[in-house]
């Protein structure tokens, strides 16, 4: 868990006085009333703690909490976050993108801040489109979505941030949907691990691709085309009647049936969250023949970058007096006069 003092909070200690603008009915709301609902259940403290964005929809999150947050520039919040965790490691970072501005233009800081394994939290609100510049299509569109850019459609195969994440060297990856129930237990997942930790957040964009995962998110379609993962427990879904298990022949994951609650005998494989081949199958699941992967897909800690980097530091300084003069004076100097 990230190192920090844990204070009783509620969740209006959260609210800044900033008047809160999204379109109505924008899934943004909702992801900022879990992460509203979620600090003050990991003991956040609202002086210790930083909300990082760069520029889209999203990026207006840090203005609706009362806490510390800078709105930055397109696709480098990264960067500042990682200076500010470097400056001061007491804090506790939250990065806030969307597939825009993290994909995109962003895509190259986003790889790095994951490769690098900076301790933070890094949550992707993805809703396919890109919404603050007026629908045109994103590196996350699916193939065919009609756009201002794309008015005859996307002919691109697009992004898939959990897979982008994962091949980055990702070591916590995780997914989840604006209005789900179970959405604050995956941010409490992420929070609680030490390292660079991403969470894929699918969020509905009511203006500009109202719907588009309804297929998956919608009350009558959630039990067959949805599956919650939970570490050491079958990979079940359909309300139990169907499950996911190993195809040797094909080396990936089919679906199976079972009956009468034998999972076993169906062959249904067992989440492991450590298993980082399982992770790859899961995230690059095609959906349709298969469910949407949801909840904590891979958890595996590893050292972080800012431990490694200030470890460093502090080992460089080791039995050295800081003198600036004497720096200033060492090798070659001249006096210049008059």
């Amino acid at each position: 868990m990230n190192e920090m003092t844990a204070i009783q909070t509620t969740l209006k200690d959260w609210e800044s006085d900033q008047e809160v603008r999204w379109c109505p009915g924008c899934g943004d709301y909702a992801i900022l009333k879990a992460v509203q609902r979620t600090l003050p259940d990991i003991g956040a403290d609202p002086a210790t703690t930083v909300f990082v964005s760069g520029i889209g929809c999203s990026s207006r999150f840090p203005y609706y909490l009362e806490s510390y947050g800078f709105h930055t520039i397109h696709g480098r919040a990264p960067a500042f976050a990682t200076g500010i965790k470097l400056s001061n490691p007491e804090l506790d970072v939250w990065l806030i993108t969307g597939d825009g501005d993290g994909m995109s233009i962003g895509g190259n800081h986003t790889m790095h801040v994951i490769r690098r394994n900076l301790d933070c939290q890094i949550m992707l609100f993805n809703n396919e489109i890109y919404g603050l510049t007026k629908g045109q299509y994103s590196p996350t569109s699916r193939v065919g979505t009609h756009s201002p850019s794309t008015p005859l459609g996307s002919v691109d195969r697009p992004a898939l941030p959990c897979a982008f994440a994962l091949g980055a060297g990702g070591r916590f990856i995780a997914r989840a949907y604006d209005v789900s129930k179970d959405l604050p237990e995956v941010l409490k997942a992420a929070h609680a691990h030490k390292g660079a930790a991403f969470v894929e957040i699918f969020q509905n964009c009511i203006v500009y691709n109202k719907d588009r995962f309804d297929d998956f998110t919608a009350k009558a379609n959630a039990a067959a085309n949805q599956i919650w993962l939970k570490d050491g427990e079958p990979l079940l879904f359909n309300k139990g009647t169907q499950g996911l298990a190993m195809d040797r022949d094909l080396c990936g994951l089919k679906v199976v049936d079972v009956v009468d609650g034998d999972w076993e005998a169906a062959g249904v494989t067992v989440h492991d969250v450590k298993n980082r081949a399982l992770a790859h199958m899961l995230v690059e699941l095609p959906f349709g023949p298969f469910p949407m992967a949801l909840g904590v897909i891979y958890d595996d800690p590893r050292p972080t970058y800012d431990e490694a980097l200030l470890g460093q530091d502090a080992k460089a300084r080791e039995g050295k007096v800081a003198d600036l003069g004497k720096l200033l004076a060492k090798g070659q100097t001249w006096t210049v006069g008059e």
